[in-house]
């Protein structure tokens, strides 16, 4: 590998598996110190040890639980440098009028409040540190390109890249950079079949992705290595689809 984030300190949420663990394991290769946040402490203890990561049990829905990932990578490195926003939640493709009340709180504590813990307990650190930073925060191709099923999961996830965008611009002046990632679908994760609706929609789904398959845990590391990268020093604001073609 490159070394091209190497001296970098990296929190990545929902890093215990699938594209979190993905991406704790490029970085780590790319030479970046990682720490897992993960509210599943034995998966996430599990994926640390394999990677040589370090671990923070954390609800992203907390701001006590976001103040102390932040005093733990205060007092073991130092310094923060990238975040990545990847953990994320949906409720089973269904109508609209079917949707509950927990369905959608749900979906608005894990894919946006968190990101507003995220910014609100690091930004106001890293503007104190004064060497600038890297957020990227996993958004999906829902929110871009949405469809029926999932209105309210769609719309969390355009919240985010609305947020990612009016924070590039604000937090500029410091050199904290926001941008997002929109995967299509991945197939064999956790939430697969509840975006899917049912497992027979899948070959009819992948139908509609140009390059004939879903998103990989790879596919997503690569681009966040990237973004956090002096290779992406001048990129910020951006909203990088990864998604075979999917939302041309």
């Amino acid at each position: 590998m490159s070394g091209k984030l190497s001296g970098k300190v990296a929190i990545v949420t929902g890093g215990a598996g699938g594209f979190g663990k993905g991406i704790a394991e490029k970085f780590k290769q790319e030479g970046a110190e990682v720490i897992i946040a993960d509210f599943v402490e034995e998966a996430g203890q599990k994926t640390a040890s394999e990677l040589k990561c370090e671990f923070q049990k954390c609800n992203v829905t907390s701001r006590q639980d976001w103040e102390a990932l932040l005093k733990f990578a205060d007092e073991k490195f130092g310094k923060i440098d990238c975040v990545i926003n990847n953990a994320g939640t949906t409720y089973r493709n269904k109508p609209t009028n079917d949707v509950m009340d927990e369905d959608f709180d749900k979906c608005f504590a894990v894919n946006v409040k968190a990101i507003y813990y995220s910014t609100n307990v690091l930004v106001p650190y890293m503007q104190k540190q004064g060497t600038g930073g890297s957020f990227v925060s996993i958004a999906s191709t829902a929110g871009i390109r949405p469809r029926p099923g999932l209105t309210w999961y769609n719309a969390s996830k355009a919240a985010v890249i609305n947020a990612t965008n009016t924070m590039a611009v604000e937090f500029a002046k410091d050199n904290i950079r926001f941008n997002s990632v929109c995967p299509v679908v991945a197939l064999g994760t956790g939430l697969t079949d509840l975006f899917l609706g049912k497992p027979e929609n899948e070959k009819t789904f992948i139908a509609t992705v140009p390059l004939g398959r879903g998103s990989t845990p790879k596919d997503i590391a690569n681009v966040c290595s990237f973004l956090c990268s002096s290779d992406a020093e001048f990129l910020t604001g951006t909203n990088i689809p990864v998604d075979g073609g999917r939302c041309v």
